[in-house]
């Protein structure tokens, strides 16, 4: 597709043409899930972002900090931003790594044990959205979802 607007489009590519901010399109979506899951796990005194954090330090841990920011897709401003009220908590655990210089998250007993509980809220969450949105609908954002992150990792390999 050309970027001169002065060059007529085919009709399949003014079919295919995204309308509106895409960015904002994903953070209204985003938040509505977000609010769902938050409503389900609150029961359980976590907030989505925290579960996840639990989860993944519980399947990936111990790892370093730096590794679970790269395998979650986000920051390290941001992982320890939400790291600090779980570390505080006594759920996760920063420890020595294999020398002085580096550290490891661990997932403690009390959090793996909280994590376990409030799984059942999140698998809660999870059916709600699923009958909400439709299993087919469901399906079709995973592969979406997984093919534009794709997109964006194999652009950071360049």
């Amino acid at each position: 597709m050309s970027s001169d607007p002065h060059v007529s489009l085919s009709e399949s590519e003014v079919l295919l043409r995204p309308v509106g901010c895409t960015n904002f399109k994903l953070r209204q979506l985003t938040r509505r899930v977000t609010q769902h899951y938050d409503r389900r796990l609150a029961l359980s005194g976590l907030k989505t972002t925290q579960y996840s954090l639990l989860s993944h330090v519980d399947r990936l841990g111990p790892l370093p900090p730096g590794e679970l920011a790269r395998r979650m897709d986000m920051d390290a401003s941001t992982l320890s931003r939400n790291l600090r009220p779980l570390l505080a908590a006594g759920w996760l655990r920063m420890d020595e790594g294999v020398d002085a210089r580096t550290r490891v998250l661990n997932i403690t007993d009390a959090g793996r044990e909280l994590r376990r509980r409030a799984q059942r809220h999140w698998k809660a969450a999870q059916v709600a959205l699923n009958q909400q949105l439709g299993p087919a609908t469901v399906v079709a954002l995973h592969e979406l979802l997984d093919k534009g992150l794709a997109a964006f990792h194999l652009a950071d390999s360049d």
